[in-house]
C-alpha cells in the first residue's frame, strides 16, 4: 500500500512539473506544438513501460476504432487543458479539472448504462457548485480561461468513460501506448503551419515535459495496479497542492479565497463519491 501511495503522489508531482513547462512554453508557442512535444517525447518512457509489461504482444487489441476515438477525444482534451494554462493561474485551472470525476458520474448513465441514484446526482450538483465558486460567474472571471478549463474537464471525463469501456477488452498499457502514438501523429499534423524552432533552454523544457508525461502515466498505472482505487485515488488531489506551490514559485500566483473554497467543495464531492462507490462494491449481493 505504501509503495502505491508513494507512486500516486510521485505521479502528481511529475504531472505538476509537466504543467509548469507546458504553461511556460504556451506563452510563446502554439498549443499544437507544445502538445506535440508532450506526446512525442513521452514515447520513450511509454515504450519502456510496454517492454516491462510482457513486450509487444501486449499491443494486440480488440477494439481498434475505440482506440482511435480515445486518441481524438484525448487530444481535444489535452489541447483545451493546455490552453487553459495559458489564460489562467495554474492552480485555478487544475482546480477546475478536478470536476472531471463528477462529470464521469453524470455520464455513466447515458454512456455506460449505469444507474445513477439521487445521492450521486446530489453530490455531482454540489461539486458543480464548487466550480461556480471558483469561476464566480458575473464577477468578470468567467472568461476564456475558465470556459476552456470547463471544456477540458468535460472532455477528460468523456475520455475516462472511453478508457473504462476499452479496459473491458484491452490492457491499460496498450491504451496508453496507442494514445501516445495517435496523439503524436495528430498533434504533428498542424506543425507545418505553426512551427517555431525552440531555443536550447526551451528544447530542454519540451523534452522534460514529454518525459514527465510518460513517467507520470507509468507511475499512475502502477499505483492503481498495486492498490485499490479507494486507497490511491484520494492522493491524486495532491496535484492541486503541487500546482499551487509551483504557481507561487514561478509566477507569484497566490490562489484567492474563492478558488480555495471552490476546490475544497469539488474535492470533498469527489472523495464522497469515491468512498460511497467503494463501499457499494464491497456489499454482498
Amino acid at each position: 500500500m505504501g509503495l502505491a501511495i508513494a507512486m500516486m503522489v510521485g505521479a502528481t508531482l511529475v504531472f505538476s512539473v509537466l504543467w509548469v513547462f507546458v504553461k511556460r512554453l504556451a506563452e510563446n508557442y502554439s498549443i499544437w506544438e507544445v502538445s506535440f512535444f508532450r506526446n512525442f517525447f513521452a514515447m520513450a518512457p511509454v515504450i519502456a513501460m510496454l517492454m516491462a509489461k510482457h513486450g509487444w504482444r501486449t499491443l494486440r487489441v480488440h477494439r481498434p476504432l475505440g482506440h482511435v476515438w480515445r486518441g481524438v477525444i484525448g487530444v481535444i482534451g489535452m489541447v483545451l487543458g493546455f490552453t487553459s494554462y495559458r489564460y489562467m493561474p495554474l492552480a485555478d485551472a487544475v482546480a477546475i479539472s478536478f470536476v472531471s470525476p463528477l462529470i464521469i458520474t453524470a455520464l455513466a448513465g447515458p454512456l455506460l448504462g449505469e444507474k445513477v441514484g439521487t445521492f450521486r446526482w446530489l453530490v455531482v450538483l454540489v461539486g458543480f457548485c464548487g466550480v461556480l465558486v471558483i469561476v464566480r460567474p458575473g464577477s468578470g472571471m468567467l472568461q476564456i480561461g475558465a470556459l476552456v478549463a470547463i471544456g477540458a474537464a468535460f472532455t477528460s471525463a468523456v475520455t475516462a468513460v472511453t478508457i473504462r469501456q476499452l479496459n473491458k477488452y484491452d490492457s491499460s498499457v496498450a491504451i496508453v501506448f496507442y494514445f501516445t502514438l495517435f496523439s503524436t501523429v495528430m498533434t504533428a499534423a498542424p506543425l507545418p503551419w505553426v512551427w517555431q524552432t525552440p531555443s536550447a533552454s526551451e528544447w530542454a523544457m519540451a523534452i522534460t515535459a514529454g518525459l514527465m508525461g510518460g513517467i507520470g502515466q507509468y507511475l499512475m498505472t502502477q499505483a492503481y495496479a498495486l492498490a485499490p482505487a479507494a486507497v490511491v485515488g484520494p492522493f491524486n488531489y495532491a496535484g492541486l497542492l503541487w500546482a499551487a506551490g509551483f504557481g507561487w514559485l514561478v509566477w507569484g500566483d497566490v490562489p484567492s479565497w474563492h478558488v480555495v473554497a471552490g476546490a475544497a467543495i469539488v474535492m470533498a464531492s469527489g472523495l464522497t463519491l469515491l468512498y460511497r462507490e467503494t463501499h457499494r462494491r464491497k456489499r454482498p449481493e
